[in-house]
């Protein structure tokens, strides 16, 4: 059984989540992109997240998804909108009955993604809504993760620019672990009895 909700004070001694494995940000065609393609299309579950430069001015128009993050266990791809698009290979995986993204509020970053290419999403898992099925009570990534597996995701660069050109380090290490650790809590949930 889950806890229900955590406090901040019961997550911060928890160990740091870190995806593990090769990051690819790609940004124009070419073979990463077909690599990505095929490694993505292979797969039965992928995490699922996108990030999008913050607004920090009242009235100001919110920009388009910057970054569209898509991770196996083994490998996370960032892929950057605002030079590539939304390639039709990428929205064809999107709309793949076969392949399970996994993501948290799915709604709204799949609103985004439309913007660059019309695509029928389907097989989209929302950890939100799965994880009451188990009694978990918390929305955020950050609090699901502390509570499904014992470990913190780090959110210190949630605000930063994503359309900054090149993207840090700590920038890639965060998108891709966003991705990657809903694949994690997914299969974790799935091995769980639900109520």
């Amino acid at each position: 059984m889950f806890q229900e909700t955590i406090t901040p004070e019961e997550i911060e001694p928890l160990e740091l989540a870190a995806f593990p494995g090769p990051i690819h940000v790609i940004s124009q065609p070419g073979d990463e992109l077909d690599y990505a393609i095929a490694h993505l299309g292979a797969q039965r579950l992928i995490g699922f997240d996108t990030e999008t430069k913050p607004v920090f001015q009242p009235h100001q128009p919110r920009p388009h998804t910057a970054l569209l993050q898509l991770s196996s266990e083994s490998e996370a791809f960032l892929f950057r909108l605002h030079d590539l698009g939304l390639p039709q290979e990428i929205a064809d995986i999107m709309a793949d009955p076969h392949i399970t993204k996994i993501g948290a509020a799915v709604g709204e970053d799949i609103h985004g993604l439309q913007h660059y290419c019309k695509f029928e999403p389907h097989r989209f898992m929302d950890l939100q809504s799965f994880g009451e099925r188990y009694g978990i009570k918390e929305k955020s990534v950050r609090k699901m993760a502390a509570i499904i597996l014992g470990r913190k995701v780090s959110k210190a660069q949630q605000c930063s620019n994503w359309e900054a050109d090149p993207l840090s380090d700590a920038q890639q290490l965060y998108a891709a672990t966003d991705a990657w650790i809903c694949v994690m809590m997914y299969k974790a949930l799935l091995d769980s009895p639900c109520l």
